[in-house]
């Protein structure tokens, strides 16, 4: 095998090297925060969805115990396994999500319960962005609701997600009927 070819041969230019692997960087950091706000979203569904079936299985009717039971021991139940499952009490995961707090809140209606899951998150670290004016950036006026939202997430107080699920109450939405066996048309003697 020859190698002496190898080595005589001039290299890369390092200078293209050295200027675009910072940009490269960069951008990995843009694409794993944006991953990572995609993942919290997909969590805060599964979280929805346990709060909302456990709110749903787990809740009273009555006026003593939904004001008693409900609201000192079920909501802040499911507040701290959400929390837990979110990431709040891993501070590599709040840290990387940019968490600040999340609430839970049950509206209560005849039939449907309407148990909503927000979180609160920081802005992103990002204050390079941030160097410019707002109205200057959002100038283009077919997109400029979003580009302020956006820039008031990025350079404000960050941002609110929220999930909102639908449950019925426990009461039965059918006939219940006692199984008696096969013979149940005859009723009980």
């Amino acid at each position: 095998m020859k190698t002496n070819g190898i080595f005589n041969k001039r290299g890369q230019a390092t200078t293209e090297v050295v200027l675009l692997f910072p940009l490269f960087l960069i951008f990995i950091i843009f694409m794993t925060k944006i991953f990572g706000l995609l993942v919290l979203v997909q969590k805060m569904e599964i979280a929805s969805a346990y709060a909302a079936r456990r709110w749903q299985l787990e809740s009273h009717l009555t006026a003593y115990y939904a004001n008693g039971w409900d609201q000192t021991f079920l909501i802040p139940s499911i507040e701290k396994n959400i929390k837990d499952y979110l990431g709040f009490n891993n501070p590599a995961m709040r840290a990387f999500y940019n968490l600040k707090n999340v609430d839970i809140s049950v509206e209560k209606v005849q039939y449907w319960n309407k148990v909503t899951v927000t979180v609160y998150t920081n802005p992103p670290k990002f204050a390079m962005l941030c160097r410019y004016n707002k109205l200057e950036v959002c100038k283009d006026l077919r997109i400029r609701d979003k580009c302020l939202k956006g820039y008031d997430y990025v350079c404000g107080d960050g941002g609110r997600l929220q999930v909102t699920k639908h449950v019925p109450n426990r009461d039965r939405p059918i006939k219940f009927i006692l199984p008696l066996g096969a013979d149940n048309k005859k009723g009980v003697k």
